[in-house]
């Protein structure tokens, strides 16, 4: 099987590398950036499987870079999960610009994080190294 690959796009270092060492173990290819300009960016090259992605950021928030990509016929289809520091809830109008699946908030629980990827992917929780992993 192959592995499936996600972008973590987060301005703290801390939760990316947790987030992505997490993610390494439970077998999936792992790509970072730093905010939203450059996880745009690199969505565009790499097209992964998944975006994570903070909501509060430096020059692009997280809702702004899901829309962008929404609108981007090559990137439009690809789900995306938000890291909210607060209870922020999605409107209707952000959750129909974007491909956001599912709002998580800061501080979660990795086996939280990655049953929520299972879910999203279509991977059952029992798969794999997923809980392994957490």
């Amino acid at each position: 099987m192959m592995s499936k690959t996600v972008l973590v796009v987060d301005d703290e270092s801390h939760i990316l590398h947790v987030v992505s060492l997490k993610l390494g173990n439970a077998g999936y290819e792992v790509l970072t950036a730093g905010d939203g300009e450059e996880g745009y960016e690199l969505a565009c090259q790499s097209l992964p499987d998944l975006i994570i992605t903070d909501l509060q950021m430096p020059y692009m928030t997280g809702v702004e870079m899901c829309a962008r990509l929404k609108r981007n016929k090559a990137t439009a289809s690809i789900p995306a999960l938000l890291l909210t520091a607060r209870g922020y809830a999605l409107g209707a109008d952000d959750l129909q610009r974007t491909s956001i699946r599912h709002v998580l908030s800061k501080p979660f629980s990795p086996r939280e994080l990655l049953d929520m990827i299972a879910e999203i992917l279509g991977e059952s929780a029992g798969d794999g190294k997923a809980r392994e992993a957490a």
